[in-house]
């Protein structure tokens, strides 16, 4: 007997065959999809690189005017960004809060004591340049320059008047933002030659917040700047005979010496260089031999050092415990730490010439609850 075999197909075969019809599909979809993307993703490239171009030679052509407003753009930005994250920064340290007092780098001075002190100048916006002013039918020199806040001086030096009566209705007049004169700067000038040929301490110049230096350290100046000198005086001025005698140079009494009951003592003796004004809310007082310095009255020692390295240099700060402190800057030596109780008269340090200072003197700020006061006003 003789079997036929059957010649049908074995069912694994079928499925072999199915997976293999299915992984080349698979394989053919990939390779269509990797081609395609490579074609759209070169287009999309096209476009970016023709939009770059295009961007770029719009900003060469306007010659940077789109610049800014894209800069001006970005940085209101990253303003608005501080300003979200800023409380959420704050919440990560709760209760840290500065007391400028008992930071080293704080300069704002208390001193002390009686009833009758005199309050400083309200703060408020200063002029940091020079404005033109036409003179008006009826007004004089002296009411313009009380006007403004200057003296009559500096109104006739800056614009080269010969005298008070020589102004006239409709004139320009240039004032100055303080009494005193404005100098462009020649080749070899300095701050100290400067600061000579006008009659005043170098360190009014520097204090000037307007000035501006090449180095801020050697207080370098740039040839051509404007440089304000307040309370300078022209040289044929000063040399006058018929010159102020408000030029003459004030002496200090003698350290230790109390001027009342109840008020400050000297804390140190020399020339008083620069006096109280809304930008130097404090006492110059120079003296080349650098004497010692004396707490003006007793209390506590909060600050002691020179921690900025820079600034008021080595400076003490005392609290006196009844709302008043007094600071003592640029000093060479210091005597004290904080914590230690010292008594009116006490020597605390030496005069000197550390810190943002151009030479040996002595800056003294006295503040009443967190108010600066003129020193003189508790001194005499």
């Amino acid at each position: 007997m003789v079997f036929k075999r059957e010649n049908a197909k074995s069912p694994t075969s079928a499925r072999v065959r199915k997976n293999s019809s299915i992984s080349a599909d698979i394989k053919l979809f990939s390779r269509e999809l990797f081609i395609y993307s490579q074609e759209l993703g070169g287009k999309y490239a096209l476009r970016v690189g023709k939009g770059k171009e295009f961007a770029v030679s719009s900003l060469y052509k306007k010659r940077g005017r789109l610049s800014k407003r894209l800069m001006h753009s970005g940085m209101a930005g990253i303003t608005a960004f501080g300003v979200m994250v800023a409380p959420i920064v704050a919440q990560e340290f709760p209760g840290d809060t500065v007391d400028p007092w008992e930071s080293s780098t704080s300069s704002v001075v208390l001193s002390a004591t009686s009833t009758s002190t005199e309050t400083i100048v309200a703060d408020r916006d200063y002029r940091s340049t020079s404005i033109e002013y036409v003179v008006k039918e009826g007004e004089t020199l002296s009411e313009i320059a009380e006007k403004f806040g200057v003296d009559t001086n500096t109104i006739l030096w800056e614009n080269d008047l010969k005298s008070s009566n020589s102004i006239k209705v409709g004139q320009s007049l240039t004032i100055l933002p303080v009494t005193g004169i404005s100098h462009k700067v020649n080749k070899g000038d300095t701050v100290y030659s400067i600061a000579k040929k006008y009659d005043v301490d170098a360190q009014g110049i520097v204090n000037y917040p307007f000035n501006t230096f090449v180095n801020d350290e050697t207080f370098e100046l740039a040839i051509g700047q404007e440089v304000l000198v307040p309370g300078g005086v022209m040289p044929q001025a000063a040399s006058s005979t018929t010159s102020s005698p408000s030029r003459s140079k004030q002496l200090t009494p003698n350290a230790g010496t109390v001027v009342a009951s109840g008020q400050f003592v000297w804390p140190t003796n020399g020339v008083i260089t620069q006096y109280f004004a809304w930008y130097h809310k404090a006492l110059d007082i120079a003296n080349p031999s650098g004497p010692a310095i004396l707490a003006a009255d007793a209390g506590t020692v909060i600050v002691a050092g020179w921690p900025d390295n820079y600034g008021y240099g080595n400076r003490v700060v005392i609290d006196h415990g009844n709302g008043f402190r007094t600071l003592y800057a640029h000093m060479s030596r210091y005597y004290v730490v904080p914590g230690q109780t010292v008594n009116r008269g006490d020597v605390i340090g030496q005069m000197g010439n550390t810190g943002r200072s151009t030479g040996t003197h002595l800056h003294f700020e006295v503040l009443q609850n967190g108010v600066n006061l003129n020193p003189l006003s508790v001194l005499q």
